[in-house]
């Protein structure tokens, strides 16, 4: 009775539910509500953890825990949910920095109702991107996704809170217009009316009507996922989001993005990936070295982390592009690894900032000394976003690299280019996170700590960052800890879409730059619009 229980939608709906109950909870000051919240978000992450333990199978590359029920048949939408080796660690993950992140929001005296009701509709609707199979579906939780993230950046931020909230929502409203138009272009292309992924993943389309389709669904993840030139929303949303918005926004939407490229982009439309892949090779590079650049310049410290934020998901398009197993394996431990990361470095500036009541680095100085288990955590942090041996982010940029270098569809002079330009935003990255670290712990005081008696960080506080940092070593010492638990899927979609790959007469790979783009631009030129 258990195996048949519907698991994933009982995750989903649970804090939707809660979060419709907290109008009523009798409570004056915001205590009892947090507790609430916490409460509902714990339940929920271990039910998601049972679950799995339960009822997932690591070996198997398919979907599982599969449920479908008639929504809106009259639409052909319909309730669909089922996870794989690519969904189910960003469930995992999910819940495990909402949970922190509604801790890490204890404080909170204004609005608390609606501050911890808008964190459990996140939870449910980030849950729900990463397991619909259904377009429309996946479309309308994405959608749903984007109004509590809005209000929680307009009311709960920093001064210009409205603009940044304001910026984030165009952008990424706007973009997800394109989702709606490339959808319904694929579930109404043929003889048959589906949203089901998988079928949308087995019909046979025209290189142009792909690309075009392609396009529309890169556009919109782009923006999800902080790719350049789609990315200026992220460091405004971060320097003026609370810290347990910004774990969200670190931690889990950029992976939305990630996600829904490598599940739509790369394996319902193989044919144009091997058409656009080079540009996001290229683009990869991009943000690597560019957010890299820009972070090193930034004076706001959030504003330095989104930059790195920025720079360490140019590996993920890395890896995506890299049409190895390898580098799809990188591409997902790199999203999971700087999920953890991030939202740990976010969570520490949240607590350097509740005691100096300032992000700016010209203004801090001396806090080693002030408070030293909070530099000893920032400091662990810091060399695991450097990527440093023993910590999650190097496996993961390390099997990115392997993955990519290789890779035999790619010309020799054009992976050595990306790989010396990658190289450089390497480079740059310990030195902008360690000049971090020197302007806030060491040195002169500055007037914001100078005279200053700052507690240090709270039992509360050392749970959380504790939570983020023992997975991050764990992975870092055995990366197959986690990798085993997903594998299986990437080994299929690398293989699935190296299979797309045109082929020479003697059936010798062609080397993508050297694959010529005029029958994809004559594709593009003759698509109907009739069918």
């Amino acid at each position: 009775m258990l195996s048949s229980f519907p698991w994933l939608s009982a995750v989903i709906v649970l804090p939707l539910v809660a979060a419709a109950f907290i109008p009523v909870i009798p409570d004056k000051e915001g205590k009892t509500v947090r507790w609430y919240a916490l409460g509902a978000s714990f339940v929920n992450f271990a039910l998601i953890i049972y679950a799995l333990w339960q009822n997932y199978d690591f070996q198997q590359p398919g979907y599982q825990l599969s449920e479908s029920l008639d929504w809106i048949p009259a639409l052909g939408l319909t309730w669909s949910l089922a996870i794989d080796g690519l969904s189910m660690p960003l469930v995992v993950l999910t819940g495990l920095v909402t949970t922190l992140a509604i801790l890490a929001g204890w404080q909170v005296k204004q609005k608390p109702r609606l501050f911890y009701g808008l964190m459990l509709v996140m939870f449910g609707a980030q849950l729900g991107v990463f397991c619909a199979q259904d377009l429309l579906q996946f479309f309308l939780i994405w959608e749903l996704e984007l109004v509590p993230v809005y209000i929680l950046i307009a009311i709960w931020g920093g001064p210009k809170r409205r603009y940044a909230a304001t910026k984030f929502i165009l952008y990424t409203a706007i973009s997800s217009i394109f989702i709606l138009i490339a959808g319904l272009a694929m579930a109404f292309y043929g003889d048959t009316v589906t949203f089901n992924l998988t079928q949308l993943g087995l019909k046979d389309y025209p290189l142009g009507f792909a690309m075009l389709c392609y396009l529309g669904f890169l556009i919109a993840y782009g923006v999800k996922l902080s790719m350049f030139p789609f990315h200026t929303w992220l460091p405004d949303a971060h320097g003026e989001a609370s810290a347990p918005v910004s774990m969200l926004l670190a931690g889990v939407l950029l992976k939305m993005g990630g996600y829904a490229m490598i599940r739509m982009n790369v394996q319902m439309l193989p044919d144009a990936h091997v058409y656009f892949a080079p540009m996001l090779a290229v683009l990869g590079v991009v943000n690597v070295v560019y957010g890299a650049l820009v972070s090193f310049a930034q004076r706001n410290l959030k504003r330095r982390m989104a930059y790195s934020s920025i720079s360490h998901m140019g590996f993920v398009l890395l890896g995506i592009a890299a049409y190895t197993e390898l580098g799809m394996n990188g591409a997902l431990l790199q999203m999971i690894s700087h999920g953890l990361i991030a939202a740990a470095l976010f969570f520490l500036a949240g607590v350097t900032y509740d005691r100096t009541h300032t992000l700016n680095l010209d203004e801090m100085g001396g806090l080693a000394k002030k408070m030293p288990a909070a530099f000893a955590l920032f400091t662990i942090a810091s060399m695991a976003s450097l990527a440093l041996p023993g910590m999650s982010g190097f496996v993961g940029e390390l099997e990115v690299f392997v993955g990519f270098t290789t890779s035999d569809i790619y010309t020799t002079s054009f992976k050595v280019v990306l790989v010396v330009l990658a190289a450089v935003g390497l480079i740059v990255t310990p030195v902008y996170l360690l000049s971090m670290l020197r302007e806030m712990f060491y040195g002169k005081e500055g007037k914001a700590v100078a005279g200053q008696v700052f507690l240090d960080a709270k039992p509360r506080e050392l749970f959380i960052a504790a939570s983020f940092l023992v997975p991050i070593i764990l992975v870092g010492f055995y990366p197959r800890l986690l990798t085993q638990a997903y594998d299986a899927t990437t080994v299929q979609i690398a293989t699935d879409a190296r299979n797309a790959i045109p082929t020479l007469a003697s059936g010798d790979l062609v080397t993508l730059p050297q694959v010529s783009m005029a029958p994809a631009i004559e594709a593009l030129a003759n698509v109907s619009l009739t069918r």
